[in-house]
């Protein structure tokens, strides 16, 4: 390191620059740890098994496409999904699910948190009793 001035006044002044250098580059800092925690679960996601593997070479209907080229953005797996039923007799109220509950029937939707939390409210729309959607949102009656 190059020679430091001998002087207090002289010492106090550069330790008071790196002092602000320090906290002006801790927003950077920041930024490039959740940078880095995104890569990290893009990465975990990637090297994970696929789900299922699809046996016919057929498009499934409304399937998003497969992406080949470019970088894709990372988006998390929705954690809700909605369960609507058909009926003879007109549609069943709809079910609120998390989206790992087994008890699900028939094609679920994804839904975001927030629209999960607005769902809840309706009352038509009922939470799972298994996997109980409404106690991971925090939502108590």
């Amino acid at each position: 390191m190059n020679d430091l001035p001998p002087d207090p006044a002289r010492l106090r002044a550069i330790l008071e620059h790196l002092g602000k250098q320090i906290a002006d580059n801790e927003t950077v800092a920041i930024y490039l740890r959740l940078q880095r925690d995104a890569v990290q679960a893009a990465l975990v996601e990637a090297e994970a098994p696929p789900a299922r593997p699809r046996r016919s070479g057929r498009p499934v209907k409304g399937a998003a496409p497969l992406r080949t080229m470019g970088i894709a953005h990372a988006q998390p797996r929705p954690r809700f999904v909605v369960q609507q039923k058909r009926t003879p007799n007109g549609p069943e109220p709809s079910i609120i699910h998390t989206a790992d509950c087994s008890m699900i029937e028939g094609t679920p939707h994804p839904i975001t948190e927030h629209d999960a939390r607005v769902a809840l409210t309706d009352p038509t729309i009922e939470p799972c009793g298994f996997c109980r959607p409404d106690t991971e949102l925090g939502i108590l009656d």
